[in-house]
């Protein structure tokens, strides 16, 4: 469970398998470099940022992660959590929030919640991206049009409140660079993606050309950012004090959530489309591992990416090592080319990341909710209100919370008891029992289904409150109930009480293996006492009739 896949697959490693996984790491490392660059500056810091996320954080989750061809790295998912830390905290406050996410991450690995964190509903998932999608699109406004404003919100609002109370110009230049990228990349991807050229490096490499040979009067990286560093930095400890990280508590857990998410959700993606299985709790492990990492060095959050992930398999990928060329890829492009990234106009970043919002938007799933159960819309809509206009943290909170209890509901209705009567030879015939039930006077038989957990205990209670009768033997039948819980317990416990207390003797009936032993656990059936839970309701119905004759 705790052994990285890199480990696995090296053993039975060839030659062959490195060449493709060259091919298909070389081939990623490119279409990594534009979008590390564009989330970095998206996010609010500086692009280097962006790249030694790629670099380290890729490094990290493919060498040590539970998946043969996850990829790692910065994604469209932090850009809006990313910037509203630094915004409040400032860059110190995202390092140190990052590294408590990536301690939370290895704690959530190695306490096996792996296999629970993927299970996050649809709708909750599809709520934020969509929501975090039309925030990415709405801080792209102002590079797209080159507008003169100094600094745009992190909130939806404000980011419109400044974009329409701008006087400034806008620059038709700017916005036919950033027209003109996100027509390449969506035309170059869909005729020509069999060249295994990414649109997006097409679209900067002609963006580029053009602003410089031009002169164009076009804002480029160089010249807001100066020139991207040749090597990396060296790791550094961020200064803290205890008041600072209880203020970071929260965004480190979002920071956290969401890796472990999109990181497990990439990863089912691409078992599916390479037939394999990965390690869960490995993977939270490794994206931990990548988050302090790259935090360490100066870093964004990263996580598992799904475009990335999905281009790395179609291009031949067959274990982690191609995640790890991804990664020497890139950081080979800081050594020795550099500065040819300064000359990339912000104008063409911005385009490529409408084009990532645009995919990211899940609009085709988020409509196909709104036509699916009225809770799962109510869910979904609220998750995407409370993302695009209050908070991501608030958003994935209340969005759980919501679909916690809408679950409890959806298993009260299914769950309920009702009380069993003899039945005659056609009924035992319908439910498929060889013979007939027959209750005999002073037993009354009652049948909980579904699990007996606190939201079915209220109805059990009412159920005993309306039967007047004073039987001398009560069965309970459990063949239904797959588990009992705390709540469940207790009921059964007030009911045993109730039963003793009008000289009537309680039989279980059926239990399940799992129920059974939570019994035994907690005592209970040393407090019915010996012979009162039976295999079946057969065997109760006989042992009541003996206990009547007593």
């Amino acid at each position: 469970m705790f052994v990285p896949k890199l480990f696995t697959t090296l053993k039975t490693y060839t030659l062959r398998d490195f060449g493709s996984d060259l091919i298909a790491g070389l081939v990623v490392g490119v279409v990594a470099l534009p979008l590390a660059i564009a989330f970095g500056i998206a996010s609010g810091v500086s692009p280097e940022k962006g790249l030694i996320t790629a670099i380290i954080g890729g490094f990290l989750v493919s060498a040590l992660g539970g998946s043969r061809v996850q990829i790692g790295g910065p994604t469209g998912a932090f850009v809006v959590i990313v910037y509203g830390i630094i915004h409040q905290y400032g860059l110190s406050g995202l390092v140190t929030a990052t590294l408590m996410a990536g301690v939370l991450l290895i704690v959530m690995g190695i306490a096996r919640m792996g296999d629970v964190i993927k299970f996050i509903p649809r709708p909750v998932v599809v709520g934020f991206t969509s929501g975090i999608a039309l925030i990415i699109f709405s801080a792209q406004v102002k590079e797209m049009l080159g507008l003169r404003i100094p600094q745009v919100p992190p909130d939806f609002v404000g980011q419109w409140r400044v974009y329409l109370g701008s006087t400034g110009p806008v620059n038709p230049v700017a916005a036919a660079i950033a027209g003109g990228t996100v027509l390449t990349v969506v035309l170059w991807n869909r005729f020509w993606y069999k060249l295994r050229v990414p649109g997006s490096l097409v679209a900067i490499i002609a963006a580029s050309a053009a602003a410089g040979w031009l002169n164009l009067p076009v804002e480029t990286i160089a010249g807001r950012f100066g020139e991207l560093p040749h090597t990396l930095p060296s790791p550094v400890w961020p200064r803290t004090d205890l008041k600072t990280l209880q203020e970071l508590i929260s965004p480190a857990f979002t920071i956290a959530i969401l890796a472990g998410v999109e990181s497990l959700l990439s990863a089912v993606v691409a078992d599916g489309m390479i037939g394999a299985r990965h390690r869960s709790n490995m993977e939270l492990v490794a994206q931990g591992v990548a988050n302090i990492g790259s935090a360490l060095f100066g870093g964004i959050p990263a996580t598992g990416a799904i475009a990335r992930t999905a281009t790395n398999v179609k291009n031949g990928a067959r274990t982690p090592v191609a995640g790890i060329v991804h990664a020497l890829t890139l950081l080979a492009i800081v050594f020795f080319f550099g500065p040819l990234a300064g000359h990339i106009p912000l104008a063409c970043l911005a385009g490529i990341l409408v084009v990532v919002a645009y995919h990211m938007s899940e609009w085709r799933s988020f409509a196909m909710l709104l036509k699916g159960p009225r809770s799962d819309v109510v869910v979904l809509l609220v998750t995407f209100f409370l993302t695009v206009f209050f908070d991501l943290t608030l958003a994935i909170e209340v969005g759980m919370v919501l679909s916690a209890f809408l679950f409890m509901r959806r298993m009260t209705m299914v769950a309920g008891v009702q009380i069993l009567h003899s039945e005659s030879e056609d009924e035992a015939r319908d439910r498929g029992a060889s013979v007939r039930m027959r209750v005999p006077e002073g037993v009354e038989v009652y049948e909980i289904e579904g699990p007996f957990f606190f939201g079915v205990s209220q109805q059990f209670e009412e159920t005993m409150r309306v039967v007047s009768k004073r039987p001398k033997v009560r069965i309970l039948v459990l063949e239904d109930v797959p588990f009992i819980d705390a709540t469940g317990l207790h009921v059964l416990r007030q009911f045993h009480a109730m039963c003793r207390k009008g000289h009537a003797t309680l039989l279980l009936a059926a239990v399940r293996p799992r129920s059974l032993g939570t019994l035994r656990q907690a005592g209970f059936e040393k407090e019915l006492g010996p012979g009162n839970i039976l295999p079946n309701l057969g065997k109760a119905i006989a042992r009541a009739e003996d206990l009547l004759k007593k």
